[in-house]
């Protein structure tokens, strides 16, 4: 709807105007503000407003104007809203149907999670997987072509590792060795499980020496990965693509002569070097080491030149804080490769601190040394978690106690929400009107039996329509916060509405009803593309 005015006011006006919500409601729906026209037009705010106010005045989607200072106040005309409101209900659950939403053009590549496939997720891959996923739905939704892809660091010692790991697992539970592990293997009760799993599949026989590490290790890699995605599905993440650095360490050779032919590598000491401190890193870092084996940064500077070859837009990375000094060796090999390393838009994501009745949640027996993602999301379920991670922008830090999540009362914004949500859909079961007959009413006829409302129905509605601007403000700061932010507000709104007035067998129960679908419809849309189910009964 916000993008529909803004377009009738500068085509009044003659303008790029910037549309504000009022601080105080009575002023109206929208205010102008004028002061950066007072240079280019010579004139005070306040005669530019006056001016303004008049042309405002003229055109049928405006009800009334008035000017506050520098501030040209105006609201909509319920016939206006009622057409709003009506094309908002024709929307497709998938797409937006906004004028301003022409972004099929710009191809995002968005890459999230890729956590090493040497064990399960963890609490913290939960915030940036959960972040990914609801930044991508609500791109995909808005127009933008986003393709969602993990990048599997299934190359290297780490997997190499994860095979040592189950094969000193399998010595000790078929064959009666202590359980010792070389520096570097990982622990938990995950890793005996993944034995079990390999003497079932492949016999005792890999078990006997260390001839078949290869084996161990992409087997226990390919499972951990099954689990991976299966701890994804849990939350309703499915990604596009997956793309293997071991596959793509075939192109190393060539990687590196590209970086030499753009003069971003020297040797020293027996190593090869990226002159990445010529690109706003603290220091050059080592790619190939003295033994003439690459480094970790290799790899990503090999995926990273895959992406740019693959011709997208922009490219996002959402990474842990934890990598916030690896961003600009990246940028720096980008540079190097050929490449414009400013569509490179790397967010962090910081971690969680969860809690259990105030103390701190316990650590996972099976993963030995975290709190795994699959426990906490069976203890409070994916809708809750979902809601709760987006409840703050993900570069800032966040404690809850998972016991608050349980509660059902206002404290609880998932009960909160959908609360608002099913009251709508039971005063409907209480009703004689369905849902649906209201969607598939006439425009006109649905736009004129909104006329003469009531003030604090007007405002719920124009609130309900302001999803549109939520979503493409919250897509461009990338802030799935704002959307939560939304719904809360809307959801307090309704359940004012809701206790102040009565709605059943009244004189405007069905002009009630009507703006009641577009509540619901605009709260099930903004959790859906949060990736949560609005309930219909609580």
């Amino acid at each position: 709807m916000m993008q529909n005015i803004k377009q009738i006011v500068d085509e009044a006006l003659g303008i790029s105007s910037i549309l504000e919500k009022p601080r105080d409601r009575k002023f109206g729906h929208f205010a102008l503000p004028t002061f950066s026209f007072a240079k280019s037009l010579r004139k005070s705010p306040q005669s530019i407003a006056e001016e303004f106010a008049q042309k405002l005045e003229s055109l049928p989607q405006i009800a009334s104007v008035n000017v506050v200072g520098g501030y040209v106040n105006f609201s909509l005309s319920d016939t206006f809203l009622g057409i709003c409101a009506w094309e908002f209900l024709q929307q497709d659950s998938k797409s937006s149907n906004s004028k301003q939403i022409q972004n099929e053009s710009e191809k995002i590549l968005l890459e999230y999670v890729s956590a090493n496939p040497t064990g399960p997720l963890h609490i913290g891959h939960a915030r940036g997987a959960i972040f990914g996923d609801s930044l991508a739905r609500i791109g995909k939704f808005l127009g933008f072509h986003i393709v969602s892809e993990y990048y599997i660091n299934d190359a290297g010692v780490q997997i190499e590792n994860l095979g040592k790991s189950i094969y000193y697992a399998g010595r000790h539970l078929f064959f009666g060795e202590s359980y010792e592990l070389p520096e570097g293997c990982y622990k938990g009760e995950y890793i005996l499980d993944l034995a079990q799993v390999v003497k079932k599949s492949l016999g005792l026989k890999v078990f006997e020496d260390l001839s078949e590490l290869a084996l161990l290790s992409e087997f226990g890699k390919n499972e951990m990965l099954k689990e991976i995605q299966e701890n994804l599905a849990q939350l309703g993440i499915v990604f596009d693509c997956y793309v293997s650095e071991k596959e793509l360490f075939s192109r190393w050779d060539s990687t590196l002569q590209t970086l030499k032919e753009h003069n971003g590598i020297y040797e020293e000491e027996g190593r090869l070097w990226l002159k990445s401190s010529e690109c706003g890193d603290e220091k050059d870092r080592v790619v190939v080491r003295e033994n003439g084996e690459p480094t970790y940064l290799a790899g990503d500077i090999i995926y990273h030149g895959d992406k740019f070859a693959r011709h997208f837009d922009h490219y996002i990375n959402i990474w842990g804080a934890d990598h916030h000094g690896y961003i600009a060796r990246v940028k720096a090999a980008i540079n190097f490769l050929g490449y414009d390393s400013s569509k490179l838009e790397v967010l962090l994501s910081q971690m969680v601190a969860l809690l259990k009745n105030g103390e701190a949640y316990k650590m996972s027996k099976r993963a030995g040394n975290f709190i795994l993602m699959k426990e906490v999301v069976e203890e409070v379920g994916a809708d809750a978690l979902r809601l709760i991670f987006l409840s703050k922008k993900a570069d800032t830090h966040l404690e809850f106690d998972v016991e608050e999540l349980k509660k059902q009362d206002s404290s609880n914004p998932v009960y909160y929400i959908n609360y608002a949500h099913a009251r709508i859909h039971t005063l409907f079961s209480k009703s004689n009107f369905k849902i649906e007959d209201f969607k598939n009413l006439a425009r006109d006829s649905f736009a004129t039996s909104l006329e003469n409302m009531e003030e604090n129905l007007c405002s719920l509605l124009v609130l309900s329509l302001g999803l549109d601007k939520v979503l493409m403000d919250a897509f461009v700061q990338r802030a799935p916060n704002k959307v939560v932010d939304f719904l809360k507000m809307l959801a307090s709104e309704f359940h004012r509405f809701y206790n102040e007035t009565k709605i059943l067998n009244t004189e405007k129960q069905e002009q009630i009803l009507k703006v009641l679908v577009v509540v619901a419809e605009s709260l099930n849309l903004g959790l859906a593309l949060l990736g949560v189910r609005a309930k219909k009964s609580m």
